[in-house]
């Protein structure tokens, strides 16, 4: 019989991009999370993934298998939610500090879920793309993309494997035609977030080893990564987000992803703590929550 921690571990791989990640996020060793697909590929009599020594990609056998494995996860994490709720009453406040851009239109929906199902847990939201100081300001956990800022914080990852991407409107694209390499960006509008008074305006892109860092320029710079994003859908410029702030618009045609064969910027998103003594059951069954639904966004049907 299949064990649900194999689904797991084959679905953690696919949107962490790799073993080591999925190992990360299930705290098990990359050995373990090896072990346990190979376990699953030899019950299913298939091969999940196709491996060269310096990659791997999912088969074609293993992109029908991973809807299944979505859908089957999500029934069950409904089907514990649903046996869950009733029994365990967290209670108390949960201090949250999230970005901005998919704070907004993300997180709080996830959220709202969360609190619904635990009515008595009472949450404090602040909204901030400003990193929260986690051992001075009244803050439990933070929700930010990139390497935690002080290494005495402790990383609980949400979105190993996310990255930025480049993407611009097509109404900008009718007007100023789509920039075929990273170079060409010197000849376009880049809109820019600005973070603690340093503007990101030196984007970075790889391609089968080799790098690219372009050093861009635009007449539109913003302290608000939600703002950048509007910009951008309002054909005003080329913006470098995180993939996870514009999945949407990208499936819906707002926004367009430019230079595909080159990949952006790792842009993990992790939940942040100072202290393995915070990650109590209310953090552990929001971060449960939020993978999920960060999941069906990134990888869902």
């Amino acid at each position: 019989m299949i064990a649900l921690k194999d689904l797991e571990i084959f679905v953690r791989t696919v949107q962490g991009g790799s073993l080591s990640a999925a190992a990360r996020m299930m705290d098990i060793t990359p050995a373990a999370a090896s072990a346990s697909l190979k376990r699953l590929e030899a019950d299913l009599g298939v091969r999940l993934f196709v491996r060269s020594t310096r990659s791997q990609r999912l088969s074609q056998e293993g992109e029908a298998y991973l809807q299944h494995c979505l859908q089957a996860l999500e029934l069950l994490d409904q089907g514990r939610r649903a046996a869950t709720a009733g029994q365990l009453e967290l209670s108390g406040s949960l201090q949250l500090s999230i970005p901005s851009d998919i704070g907004r239109r993300l997180l709080l929906p996830w959220l709202d879920e969360f609190v619904a199902d635990y009515p008595r847990l009472q949450l404090r939201v602040q909204v901030s793309d400003r990193v929260a100081d986690v051992f001075q300001q009244p803050v439990d956990i933070a929700i930010r993309y990139g390497n935690p800022p002080d290494s005495r914080m402790v990383a609980l990852p949400l979105a190993p494997g996310n990255r930025r991407v480049l993407c611009a409107s097509p109404a900008y694209l009718e007007r100023h035609g789509r920039p075929e390499t990273p170079a060409d960006l010197v000849r376009h509008n880049c809109l820019c977030f600005m973070l603690s008074d340093q503007v990101h305006d030196r984007w970075r892109f790889s391609r089968d080893g080799e790098e690219s860092l372009v050093n861009v320029r635009g007449n539109r710079i913003a302290d608000d990564g939600e703002t950048v994003r509007r910009w951008a859908v309002a054909g005003h410029g080329i913006a470098y987000k995180s993939r996870l702030d514009t999945e949407q618009d990208l499936r819906d045609g707002r926004l367009v992803a430019l230079c595909t064969a080159w990949s952006g910027e790792s842009s993990p998103l992790n939940l942040l703590c100072a202290s393995r003594r915070q990650i109590g059951p209310a953090v552990q069954l929001l971060r449960q929550h939020l993978q999920g639904r960060i999941d069906q966004l990134a990888v869902g049907a």
